[in-house]
């Protein structure tokens, strides 16, 4: 009943907004404020995922930690100092991966480097045509 109930208010939505749907999403939006029972509907799908996430962000102390930091902010404390090099350090090791250091990033293989394939003759044929029809051209 729920999705059929979402899904029928959808097509009201696109009917109105004349199959706008950055309008469609906005008037849906907006009717949930009002409409505890399509905000269910939309969410029910997502419910389990967002009532796991949030679970964890409180239990691991993520959202103690970002409640902190906003409220330094609104008080205009200094920034933390370990975490400005942290990631100061960190722009710097990109910079040298871009710059073509040997930093390893990720789950490379730090073995020896692979040696160049051998070039197929047919891909060297297709260049040789390629080339006389150039020619043939000008």
């Amino acid at each position: 009943m729920s999705l059929e109930y979402a899904e029928s208010r959808i097509k009201e939505a696109l009917k109105i907004s004349g199959g706008n749907r950055i309008k469609a999403r906005q008037q849906i939006i907006a009717w949930t404020f009002e409409d505890a029972k399509l905000l269910h509907a939309l969410a029910k799908p997502h419910l389990s995922g967002i009532v796991a996430y949030n679970i964890e962000r409180v239990a691991s102390g993520r959202a103690d930690a970002v409640r902190a930091q906003t409220t330094s902010n609104k008080s205009n404390a200094k920034p933390n100092k370990k975490a400005e090099n942290a990631e100061e350090e960190f722009g710097v090791e990109l910079l040298k991966a871009l710059a073509g250091s040997s930093q390893m990033f990720g789950l490379e293989d730090a073995g020896a480097p692979q040696k160049r394939a051998q070039t197929s003759q047919a891909h060297v044929d297709a260049i040789r045509a390629m080339a006389r029809q150039k020619k043939k051209t000008d």
